[in-house]
């Protein structure tokens, strides 16, 4: 499948009730040709709003957590498993997550990365194990194939509770590390 052709896809979908109340198609942004890809659970209003993940405050906290650890916005890939906002930015029911889990599973297969980040509970439990604990699980690389996965904080859960703030810079700079090492062990064209 190609791009655009994953896109329209999305954007055509009524796998869920979600596509009648959104305002925009939240489908990723960043590099189609990252080592890192992040993954969050679903669209917030901002979100909604612009078409683009990760662009109100957990956003833009996310990207200051980017380039304390030096990793360019532009060279990773951020997408969500919805695609669509729920109301009120609720947690997404099993359901949604079922209509839209194949389209993330697309993105993967068109973008190869090396790492995939969960970016908070939900997005861990759906991609690493179903009884994902993020405040003991945090930080943890798990092989799945052939991919790397770890699980962060949600930026959000940050702007609640700032004292998780230096986990996540933890966090952060290992996978900075990790991705450095798996880039350098990777053969020479």
């Amino acid at each position: 499948m190609e791009w655009s052709e994953l896109e329209a896809k999305c954007a055509a979908c009524h796998g869920c009730a979600l596509w009648q109340t959104r305002t925009n198609l939240v489908f990723g942004t960043g590099s189609r040709t990252a080592s890192l890809m992040f993954v969050g659970e679903a669209p917030g209003e901002q979100e909604d709003l612009s078409g683009i993940p990760f662009v109100g405050a957990a956003g833009q906290l996310l990207d200051k957590y980017l380039e304390a650890v030096g990793i360019a916005r532009e060279e990773v890939y951020i997408a969500n498993i919805l695609k669509c906002r729920p109301p009120r930015n609720r947690d997404p029911l099993p359901e949604e997550q079922d209509a839209c889990i194949g389209h993330l599973r697309e993105q993967v297969k068109l973008i190869r990365p090396k790492m995939i980040v969960c970016l908070g509970r939900i997005s861990a439990m759906r991609l690493i194990h179903p009884d994902y604990r993020i405040t003991k699980e945090h930080g943890q690389m798990v092989k799945k194939g052939a991919f790397l996965l770890t699980a962060v904080y949600h930026p959000s859960a940050l702007l609640r509770d700032a004292s998780k703030k230096e986990d996540m810079y933890r966090d952060m700079k290992a996978i900075r590390d990790t991705l450095r090492t798996l880039e350098a062990a990777e053969p020479q064209a």
